[in-house]
């Protein structure tokens, strides 16, 4: 019988498959103003049905993933958060395409391989020593679907194992093994092969239900039949391979199958509408030709697999995501900075993500590493344009405003009318802001006040590479030249979890293709900086481009998370007045210690040469 589960908040009340529901106080006096304007917002119907994979989940805890590090709900933030703005079913949360959850798809197991997908059960278990050493994570596919429907985070470095079709080896070598390392996996079922005496032995119904009662098993539908391509059937067919083996599995085995696995991955958006008419939460897919991963699929109902010749991708790769942003608001600059590598479409890509935005304005031009190495950044990417008349300049095309310098420097007269409509960029304590420059308003510390009051940091920046989670057309660039090149290209930007981005391309890549890629890597707001031979990334001391970029003046900084001191080896000065007297950066960031919450930096860092 299914049990009612609570997620318990604040003061006592709890979200459950019946509703809100309060234990020991009003939810009115038991939440922050915030927190009750949110929940009030939010319908109770379309609360349950947002969490039902998380109930799913709670409902059915696995032994074998107890001891993760980073729970799927980590705090009453974070499942408020996900559970009030999950996304509509099936779409897949913004947030979620931070992450990059490796789906790894394997068939027959056996002593003797017989086609070249098939694994031998020494090569399996070798995978699974791979993953342990390089420190992934095995996960359910119930806590997948969680994440991809709210964008709560799943451990740092995932992985889903899943296995097609019901082969006899799934018992003898697979099961034992999973149950040996504590790993979770899926199991795709196509019930015809059940018991079959013929061909490949299949699984029987004892060995199914034994592993389908074990917590580290999930079962999923696989059709009746294995039809090489539902989509070539028709209505009635089609319903009764994907509701038949549903009713089946859940019969014999007497637990819920709500997962199906698709036949060689084949299907089209009827055979989708079928599945979700059955009443399935997730279908999972596969292809030949790409390699994606589970945040690039395009909803709940055909989720990306990898076939397991891919496990070093996955190992390279994984990525369980951003956190969730504080509750109601709508930047983070509180993430530890972090450095991730993507690849899509043949393009690699740095993104570091996380910590404070800032930028610095040189007395001149520098390397990027050299800019910030007496300032506590932790890393930086070239910033905006820049005048070539002189090539030790630090004149900025448009205005420019840093905290290094505490001076608003506007734009030149012949350079302000050239720009007008680009993205004026405004950096504050909490927040970020990208509007289109207008000279008549923009080019004044008392104007950008007007739009920002508590504005730190500005500067114009070149195009819009990404608008509301959108990559941008063509004809957004105008004028712009040299955007439809392939380029070297630096950017920076805002990601759907809030947290400040910093980016360079590998490879050259046009912009519109950029913003396509940086889309669906989960990015809500980009920004291009220059780019070309002066694209340029740092992390720490650390240059991320395999060139030699053009020396430039200006960057956009990403400062420690939290407001830092120095302990007493560097004088216990604040951080925002390192100098060359603390014998370089990297021995004040060893430094660093706990920051008092709360308190801004005020005082001006120095770029010194």
């Amino acid at each position: 019988m299914r049990r009612a589960i609570a997620l318990p908040l604040a003061g006592g009340l709890s979200l459950s498959g019946s509703g809100l529901g309060k234990t020991a106080e009003p939810w009115d006096r038991a939440l922050p103003a915030e927190t009750k304007r949110l929940v009030t917002e939010c319908a109770v119907s379309q609360l349950v049905a947002q969490s039902v994979e998380a109930e799913a989940f709670l409902e059915n805890p696995n032994p074998a993933l107890a001891g993760h590090p980073a729970p799927l709900f980590s705090s009453i933030g974070d499942t408020l958060t996900a559970l009030l703005l999950a996304a509509p079913f099936p779409q897949i949360h913004p947030q979620a395409r931070l992450g990059r959850v490796p789906v790894l798809m394997y068939h027959d197991v056996l002593p003797r391989k017989e086609v070249f997908f098939d694994v031998t059960p020494a090569e399996f278990e070798a995978h699974l020593q791979a993953i342990q050493q390089h420190g992934l994570t095995p996960i359910s596919l119930d806590q997948l679907v969680t994440h991809l429907a709210t964008g709560a985070p799943l451990p740092p470095r995932p992985v889903l194992l899943s296995f097609d079709d019901g082969y006899l080896g799934h018992y003898k070598y697979v099961y034992p093994l999973l149950k040996r390392y504590g790993y979770p996996g899926v199991f795709a079922i196509y019930t015809g092969k059940v018991e079959r005496n013929y061909g490949r032995p299949g699984l029987t119904w004892a060995q199914l239900r034994e592993m389908a009662a074990d917590p580290l098993v999930a079962i999923a539908a696989h059709s009746v039949t294995h039809p090489p391509n539902l989509a070539d059937l028709d209505d009635h067919e089609l319903r009764w391979e994907v509701t038949e083996s549903k009713r089946i599995l859940e019969e014999k085995l007497g637990v819920s199958v709500k997962h199906f696995v698709y036949p060689e991955g084949n299907y089209d958006e009827r055979v989708k509408a079928a599945v979700r008419r059955a009443g399935y939460r997730s279908a999972l897919t596969m292809s030949n030709q790409v390699d994606r991963f589970a945040n690039e699929s395009d909803d709940l109902l055909s989720i990306n697999r990898l076939g397991q010749s891919k496990l070093s991708l996955a190992i390279a790769q994984a990525d369980g995501g951003a956190p969730l942003p504080p509750l109601g608001k709508t930047f983070n600059f509180s993430a530890p900075v972090r450095k991730r590598q993507v690849a899509l479409e043949g393009v690699p890509l740095t993104l570091i993500s996380g910590g404070r935005p800032t930028t610095v304005h040189a007395d001149s031009r520098y390397q990027v590493p050299d800019i910030i190495a007496n300032t506590p950044a932790i890393a930086a990417v070239d910033g905006g344009f820049f005048s070539m008349k002189q090539l030790d300049s630090n004149t900025m095309i448009g205005p420019v405003y840093s905290q290094n310098t505490g001076q608003f420097v506007p734009g030149n007269t012949w350079d302000i009318a050239k720009i007008v409509g680009r993205p004026l960029v405004l950096v504050g304590p909490q927040s970020v802001q990208f509007v289109p420059f207008d000279p008549q308003q923009h080019n004044t510390l008392a104007g950008i006040r007007k739009v920002m009051p508590d504005v730190s940091d500005a500067f114009v920046a070149g195009a819009w590479l990404v608008k509301d989670g959108k990559g941008r057309s063509p004809a957004s660039f105008r004028d712009l030249f040299g955007f439809d090149v392939p380029r070297h290209r630096a950017f920076w930007g805002i990601d759907q979890a809030g947290q400040p981005v910093v980016g360079v391309s590998k490879n050259r890549v046009d912009s519109v293709t950029l913003g396509e890629l940086l889309s669906r890597t989960g990015l809500r707001e980009v920004v291009m900086l220059d780019s070309g031979a002066s694209a340029s990334l740092a992390y720490g001391q650390e240059s991320l481009v395999d060139y030699t970029p053009r020396p430039v003046p200006h960057v956009v900084a990403l400062f420690p998370p939290a407001d830092v001191r120095l302990a007493t080896s560097c004088g216990a000065r604040p951080v925002a007045t390192v100098e060359s007297g603390c014998n370089g950066r990297d021995r004040c960031l060893d430094a660093l210690i706990a920051a008092v919450p709360g308190v801004q930096l005020s005082d001006r860092f120095s770029v010194r040469k």
